[in-house]
């Protein structure tokens, strides 16, 4: 079975990095599954955070995804590769509006890797899931020789349940709804940049890395009467990457208020220093959420009465004009295009 061509003969670190690149990528593997779905639910062909399994006798459906967790360095201000595996799983289901219930792990470990080490991020991990009342069902262990390997990766896979008449949908943004982000951007990027050797930048930033069930607790009503339309963790590629992948499968515009949106100072000033776009750099702890206009305060109230959602904010809206285009307007007053990146900017983030 051939496959088309594609722009590259190579494989490069971007096309895992949650843009345009990746977008290649992921069609190049996909687009000759042959079943991409279970009882007409949410598969492949949907590219969402999630797929889902409804139960053709009940009134629910099983929500899974799958991740695959490369950060490096291991250990970084505020989290490690155990913590992040567990939080990015978590979000990922409760962005398709479900309640987490499982985990399964995979570790691929390097030859010679310390067993100190391991034990730090196994105990993360542990720590983590039951932190968030998640059970450790399943997973794999493999060794792989020197060299080929750099120390370990971890890969996921999260295990949810929800009512089917939830529709939590990267397709599902409408004219007139108010996107609401859930705390700053671009910490978890220029927090991991930051620590990375040879750089020399000194900071007290840390990474967002966390769960998001303390919102999703406190938003399971407006959830399930589909008073949220869409939900999304900007992880690679940022919140132009995220935003600009909901403009495309809603054929919908997003604007956006450039003075509305969190930025902490330190993450401008790495940014500034390296040359970066905080837009399109990392989270692993913060939500972006379409919501009904009419809901939208009340959303951001709960929200802000968090620990993690406590500098929200709404940032912009959906407009039927301009579709499958993402605009800011500046703080000086002007109008740009916020694109989908080619790839995100700092590899191996997450």
């Amino acid at each position: 079975m051939s496959m088309k061509k594609v722009s590259s003969d190579l494989i490069r670190l971007a096309h895992g990095a949650g843009g345009v690149l990746q977008e290649e990528l992921i069609n190049f593997i996909t687009k000759n599954i042959t079943y991409k779905n279970v009882n007409k639910g949410i598969g492949v062909a949907e590219l969402d955070d999630g797929a889902t399994i409804p139960l053709e006798e009940y009134e629910r459906e099983i929500v899974i995804t799958a991740d695959g967790h490369t950060v490096y360095p291991l250990f970084f201000p505020g989290g490690n590769l155990g913590k992040l595996s567990v939080c990015g799983t978590v979000n990922d289901l409760i962005m398709m509006g479900a309640q987490p219930i499982a985990l399964t792990s995979i570790l691929i470990i390097e030859e010679g890797f310390k067993f100190e080490k391991l034990e730090k991020i196994v105990n993360s991990f542990n720590f983590t899931s039951k932190e968030a009342n998640i059970a450790i069902i399943a997973g794999d262990t493999k060794i792989m020789p020197k060299g080929t390997l750099n120390e370990m990766i971890m890969a996921t896979t999260g295990i949810g349940i929800k009512d089917k008449n939830i529709k939590v949908l990267d397709s599902n943004l409408k004219p007139g709804d108010k996107i609401i982000v859930t705390g700053s951007i671009g910490d978890h990027g220029t927090a991991l940049i930051g620590s990375r050797e040879g750089l020399n930048i000194s900071s007290d930033l840390e990474s967002d890395v966390g769960f998001l069930l303390e919102i999703y607790n406190v938003l399971k009503q407006d959830i399930s009467n589909n008073y949220i339309h869409a939900m999304k963790d900007p992880t690679r590629g940022g919140i132009a990457g995220a935003l600009n992948d909901w403009a495309n499968k809603s054929d919908i515009s997003v604007v956006l208020e450039e003075e509305k949106i969190p930025i902490k100072k330190q993450v401008n000033a790495i940014c500034e220093m390296l040359g970066l776009d905080p837009f399109t750099i990392a989270c692993e702890g913060r939500a972006l959420m379409s919501v009904d206009p009419i809901r939208a305060e009340e959303i951001l109230y709960k929200i802000k009465s968090t620990s993690m959602g406590k500098d929200a904010e709404i940032i912009g809206i959906v407009k039927a004009d301009n579709p499958k285009r993402v605009l800011l307007n500046t703080i000086v007053g002007g109008t740009r295009f916020v694109d989908m990146p080619l790839g995100e900017p700092i590899p191996r983030i997450c």
